[in-house]
């Protein structure tokens, strides 16, 4: 591990469960963060793993804090579940989803429509209303071949009351029902990444992915082949790091140890 900022560095990809914020509260006055990094001349991107908020959704809630920030400075895993659809599915046409409604809307918006009878693909993800009823109908459309998307991999995720069950955590139901396992478009997976680099229009030398999980947000930025920096501000304990190989780049408290401001 090294344990300065690299000057180099000239863009963040920054996760935002349990980096900036838990729940509905801050992890410290936001704004500031924000200025600091603004006077440090680093172009930053939001790419989390949370489907259940689009991008506005993330604006306003950005914006909540006190933070506003432009459309392309967010990516979600929902924008790359479009990605991956577009690239087997040009044309669009029906789906089947386990899903929150924000997904749902962003898939529709993209040219594809949801029919369990003559879905293409199933793609499965955070779904807060899921059912035996809707797991039983993805597990059965996925026995008989359709392609079959996952969100993201993030057995759970951080809130003010602890812990609670992820996009992974239903994932991995249909995936023991079925016996397959899903094409990810979250983390780890590189490809949120790689989108983030284009937007920012950094390289993998100058850009340092932060994140609070290891099997997610580090391994992704290690995917990927840029810096890594793991915050213990979220879900992450000194005894999981201790036994994750390789280590990220930096590891610190919280973000703003990480980036060095006060």
């Amino acid at each position: 591990m090294i344990h300065t900022l690299d000057p180099a560095i000239k863009g963040l990809i920054l996760d935002m469960d349990g980096v900036l914020y838990k729940g509905n509260q801050p992890l410290g006055d936001l704004p500031r963060l924000f200025a600091g990094i603004k006077e440090k001349g680093w172009r930053v991107i939001m790419a989390t793993n949370n489907a259940i908020r689009n991008t506005d959704e993330h604006l306003e809630r950005m914006k909540s804090f006190g933070v506003d920030l432009e459309p392309w400075q967010i990516i979600n895993s929902i924008q790359v579940v479009i990605a991956l659809l577009k690239r087997r599915f040009p044309d669009g046409g029906p789906v089947y989803g386990v899903v929150s409604p924000a997904t749902r809307a962003a898939i529709e918006t993209a040219g594809y429509y949801f029919d369990e009878k003559d879905a293409q693909a199933v793609i499965v993800g955070l779904d807060r209303h899921v059912t035996y009823e809707k797991l039983e109908t993805a597990t059965l459309l996925i026995r008989s071949g359709k392609l079959f998307i996952g969100t993201n991999p993030d057995a759970s995720f951080p809130t003010p009351r602890g812990e609670v069950p992820g996009a992974g955590s239903i994932i991995a139901a249909v995936s023991t029902a079925t016996g397959v396992k899903p094409v990810f478009a979250g983390k780890p997976e590189p490809a949120m990444y790689e989108i983030s680099m284009e937007r920012l229009g950094t390289t993998l030398e100058t850009t340092l992915a932060i994140g609070d999980r290891l099997d997610t947000d580090i391994l992704g930025g290690q995917r990927a082949g840029c810096r890594t920096g793991l915050v213990m501000s979220g879900v992450t304990s000194p005894a999981e790091l201790a036994g994750w190989e390789p280590k990220p780049d930096l590891v610190a408290d919280d973000i703003w140890k990480l980036l060095d401001i006060d």
